[in-house]
């Protein structure tokens, strides 16, 4: 078959993945992308100095190593290596303590207060011991039966609830509240709101099953290999290609758009329905992302020694905090102790800096489209829990939720999840349709973190776009 009559705009992880998916099924494609390096999120870059190499993005992966399909693929065999630090997460408090996502559950209930040891071991165990059929059903269209409905049902009756409600319902103590708030928090919906349960419950047995790891080298890693996988198989990747309209793709006969509904909306014009431009037009986006890349002359000084041997560190202290912090991005008001997502991935891959030298990342939740620079108030947050911080700091790169977009477009206002994921648009995702892929248009589909199972580098908005677009192709 001519490759060119299959075509995938985008090449974010879900591009890249429908593309991986539609090659090794017969159908190789044509990638286009409109930047020079593939990747989207999945990119690495010398952002601050020669040598020291950051995540343009995502940095930390517990999805993408227990992705379904990523998993398929043994990337490993394509130069992909998977680096675990020593505990996937630490949250530290005032008091110079942390809490901590361990690989074990008791190890990381021995961390918590002790009255909530036991809590914590009857919320994750029961659902630890499915977690495999579970997270199949997780990643996956929830407007659907499910295929495990036993494990869905002791899922989804804790899941459908606000992450503060279960929270609180479920614990007593500061420590295991803050820390399961902080889980919840990689979401942009406010805490209070449902159903914020369930992104808190995914992470955390996420880091007790298969951890919260780097790829080593950098996130382009993942792309590269994924790349790799596309061209085994016939497939052909083109950069430096913007693609304004459907009209460039000339004979391509099935085409997977790896964009978010406003970009969505530019390319394809008038080809798609009244009816349906309408709905993807109604599209929510989330609150927007600023972004810090430190170099460092040596790690950062936490007081509590359990972020030393952490790949991400939660900087919100308590549960109050963290909602108050979430509520502020959500409502369009500039946080002004904001919580702090860290990744420190040279105290595990050192490869990436200079020897004796390190990186870091970090980012908040602003409001969307929002061009202030939080450069003081994000190391504020960070001195709070690491006296010293900035007298390690050689350079800094920083991008404002503004300039997310300016530099991605799919990155509507700086969101980096593809839309709101509001109870709303996580069932009907872009829009309601029995296959939320396939458009009204024939042979035209969609595979952005904009439909189901939403944003997270894992690939499965592409693999299940791509099983749609198989089910025409033969």
């Amino acid at each position: 078959m001519d490759q060119r009559r299959v075509a995938v705009v985008g090449s974010g992880p879900n591009g890249l993945a429908a593309a991986a998916a539609l090659a090794r099924a017969g159908h190789p494609p044509i990638v286009f992308e409109a930047d020079a390096q593939i990747g989207g999120g999945l990119r690495s870059a010398a952002l601050t100095r020669p040598g020291y190499l950051h995540d343009v993005c995502a940095a930390v992966h517990p999805l993408g190593v227990a992705s379904p399909f990523f998993r398929s693929l043994s990337l490993e065999r394509y130069g992909l290596d998977w680096v675990h630090p020593d505990a996937p997460m630490a949250h530290p408090f005032d008091d110079g303590t942390a809490a901590e996502l361990r690989r074990s559950p008791r190890e990381t209930a021995d961390t918590l207060d002790p009255p909530d040891r036991a809590a914590y071991r009857s919320l994750v165990d029961p659902l630890l011991d499915g977690w495999e059929a579970l997270l199949d059903d997780v990643l996956s269209p929830l407007l659907r039966v499910p295929r495990h409905p036993v494990v869905m049902a002791r899922f989804g009756w804790l899941a459908l609830r606000s992450a503060a409600g279960l929270a609180r319902s479920r614990f007593s103590g500061p420590r295991a509240r803050a820390l399961f708030a902080g889980l919840a928090a990689h979401t942009f919906e406010p805490l209070g709101s449902i159903p914020t349960a369930a992104f808190g419950l995914v992470l955390g047995l996420a880091g007790h099953a298969v951890g919260w790891p780097f790829a080593r080298g950098g996130s382009g890693r993942i792309a590269a290999a994924l790349a790799e996988v596309i061209r085994e198989h016939g497939g052909e990747i083109v950069t430096g290609r913007e693609v304004a309209s459907l009209a460039e793709l000339g004979e391509a006969e099935t085409v997977l758009l790896d964009l978010t509904p406003r970009r969505v909306l530019d390319v394809t014009g008038e080809r798609l329905p009244f009816g349906y431009r309408r709905r993807l037009a109604r599209w929510r986006y989330g609150p927007g992302v600023f972004k810090v890349d430190w170099a460092l002359s040596g790690p950062i000084p936490w007081r509590a020694g359990a972020c030393r041997r952490a790949g991400t560190v939660h900087l919100g202290g308590t549960l109050e905090e963290i909602a108050a912090s979430a509520g502020e991005a959500w409502e369009g008001r500039d946080p002004e102790r904001p919580f702090v997502l860290v990744a420190q991935p040279t105290l595990f891959d050192p490869s990436r800096a200079p020897e004796g030298r390190h990186i870091a990342w970090g980012y908040i939740h602003v409001p969307r489209g929002s061009d202030r620079d939080f450069t003081d108030t994000v190391e504020r947050q960070v001195e709070r829990f690491a006296p010293g911080f900035r007298d390690v700091v050689l350079d800094r790169s920083t991008r404002t939720a503004a300039g997310l977009e300016a530099h991605n477009p799919n990155m509507v206002g700086g969101d980096i999840n593809g839309g709101a994921a509001d109870l709303g648009q996580l069932l009907f995702r872009p829009a309601a349709r029995l296959d939320p892929y396939a458009t009204p248009v024939e042979g035209l589909y969609l595979c952005s973190a904009s439909t189901p199972p939403g944003g997270g580098v894992h690939g499965m908005c592409g693999f299940h776009a791509a099983r749609s677009a198989l089910r025409r192709l033969g």
